[in-house]
């Protein structure tokens, strides 16, 4: 991580010193990851309040931060428009520190960045023309956790948040290895992440709610057109008899099970 950007980080913190508005998420050798919290009044006076997520690689300033963007109070497709306007906005400050510039700029501009789907729209008079249609992309992500202490409660969150974010695949247990395959929209995997850090998921030893802070990545990558993707999000508990099976049952990709297999082939020989 470069000096200049735990500078930068040191700045945050000094101006959004309320309890909660910046936060620190993760920091490595990789890079670190930064939350700022901060609230827009609406022209009817009330509140928008926002989390935006800053992940500052290692070469940042010089390249740019991957950002995310979540709401309460916005829509999903709202949340995904502010993100692409704040990209737009952070290519013009490459190569000098650009987090406290972005959040003014979304706080002085957010009113007028948001925009109402027509309700004709909304009620489907219109059909889509063919110029609208993309293609999709699926994006497969591929997650370890350390352990989970309420574990009803835990996997209950789980289900919601795929289910809100209409992602697709499996919480598994095998063991005490616990990994959770998400299937979907990159943004939807990048939301994902963001509320698994963010949000108090567990309980700590003392059984006080807490993040998840042991959480790992352990294969991202896009799913080939020609293979079959999950058609739901299912909690499955399997000893490790049925790994292979299971494996073979769900048509992933070769690469993604040469992940998979490396790592438990680790875990069970320890």
């Amino acid at each position: 991580m470069s000096e200049s950007s735990l500078e930068e980080v040191a700045v945050l913190s000094a101006i959004y010193c309320r309890d909660g508005e910046c936060e620190v998420l993760s920091s490595s050798v990789n890079g670190i990851t930064v939350m700022i919290q901060t609230s827009v009044q609406r022209i009817t006076g009330s509140e928008i309040h926002l989390k935006l997520i800053f992940d500052l690689p290692v070469e940042y300033p010089s390249s740019l931060p991957n950002i995310s963007v979540s709401s309460e109070e916005l829509s999903r497709a709202q949340c995904k428009d502010l993100r692409d306007k704040l990209v737009e906005q952070a290519k013009q400050h490459i190569l000098e520190p650009m987090i406290h510039d972005l959040v003014v700029w979304t706080q002085q501009n957010l009113n007028n960045l948001i925009v109402q789907p027509e309700p004709s729209i909304l009620e489907g008079q219109f059909p889509l023309s063919l110029d609208t249609i993309t293609e999709e992309v699926t994006w497969t992500i591929l997650l370890r956790l350390d352990h989970m202490r309420a574990k009803s409660k835990y996997v209950k969150t789980v289900e919601k948040w795929t289910n809100d974010l209409k992602l697709c695949g499996r919480l598994m247990f095998l063991g005490k290895i616990i990994l959770i395959l998400l299937q979907g929209d990159k943004q939807s995997t990048r939301d994902y992440l963001v509320l698994q850090k963010t949000c108090k998921v567990d309980v700590d030893s003392s059984g006080k709610k807490c993040k998840e802070k042991m959480i790992s990545v352990l294969c991202e990558t896009i799913l080939p057109p020609k293979q079959k993707r999950f058609a739901t999000f299912e909690v499955k508990e399997y000893s490790s008899g049925h790994l292979e099976w299971e494996s073979e049952a769900v048509n992933l990709f070769q690469s993604l099970l040469s992940a998979l297999a490396a790592f438990l082939r680790a875990q069970l020989a320890a």
